[in-house]
């Protein structure tokens, strides 16, 4: 049976922690989570632990980043799993702050990213995202420390504002993104299907079905506007309420009328019943 990782509550008890890596000279990955951990969090785990010898794991829910009409409240939370799947894959330390720890009294500052944060994908419907999103990332890279951090991809355009956020102030923390993890029919993995009723749970895959062969198309030289536009209907067929569905250049997010202006990017958000899904693809 494998030893339970290290748990620190404070931002003191986790530096002690870091400095006791660092003085044996270990290089340490950080990979942030909101816990309701499942197999694709296992995923950037093992990547972590490939690229480091030593990985930290945070497990904070962050009030900032949902809007008074999202889902803080119910957001799943399941910490005795989730430590018995750390402690299985060797973590050496769980962050799992308060509110109280990270947000104490009087906290007056954040960060307020642009570039790929403005976007107009998320930030169309979530303005207050990456805000939220971009300060707690700050605030878990000068308390961790870490050499790296791994992210997943199927948050793409927050992948996009991490990296451009820890290359402009300098963070000196290299980011990583990792594939997206799927069920056997194509559903992105996420603690938020958890919420999926076994009808919708059935419909959900039409969204990875839809990019796949709005990307087929593409391929084989359809006019991109077409492509998507075929995408777009087959999702609202099934049922969602389409947020958005986009190509986009990979690197920047910035719009693109042909494959000639880059390497490309599938984006979707949808709504099925009250579950809001996400996902994207390489063109």
């Amino acid at each position: 049976m494998s030893p339970s990782p290290l748990i620190a509550r404070t931002v003191p008890a986790l530096r002690r922690a870091v400095d006791n890596l660092r003085k044996r000279k270990a290089t340490i990955a950080l990979v942030p989570t909101m816990g309701a951990l499942h197999d694709g969090h296992v995923s950037l785990v093992r990547l972590a632990k490939r690229r480091a010898s030593r990985v930290v794991v945070s497990i904070f829910v962050n009030p900032t980043q949902f809007a008074p009409s999202e889902d803080f409240g119910a957001y799943p939370r399941t910490w005795k799993s989730d430590i018995a799947k750390l402690a299985a894959e060797d973590v050496d330390i769980v962050w799992h702050p308060g509110v109280e720890a990270m947000y104490p009294s009087g906290f007056a500052t954040r960060i307020v990213p642009e570039g790929p944060a403005l976007a107009g994908l998320e930030d169309r419907f979530r303005p207050h995202f990456f805000g939220g999103v971009a300060t707690v990332v700050g605030k878990l890279f000068t308390q961790c420390r870490p050499d790296l951090a791994i992210f997943g991809e199927k948050d793409f355009q927050q992948l996009r504002v991490v990296t451009q956020m820890a290359r402009d102030l300098d963070l000196g923390v290299k980011v990583i993104g990792s594939r997206t993890v799927r069920e056997r029919d194509g559903l992105a993995m996420s603690s938020r299907n958890a919420y999926l009723s076994a009808e919708e749970r059935a419909i959900a895959p039409a969204l990875y079905r839809a990019m796949r062969h709005s990307v087929g198309q593409i391929q084989a030289g359809e006019a991109i506007a077409s492509a998507m536009a075929g995408g777009a209907k087959a999702i609202k067929a099934a049922g969602f309420a389409l947020d958005y569905f986009e190509v986009r250049h990979a690197e920047t997010l910035a719009p693109v009328t042909s494959r000639k202006d880059g390497p490309l990017r599938i984006l979707v958000a949808a709504k099925l019943g009250t579950t809001r899904l996400i996902d994207n693809i390489a063109v």
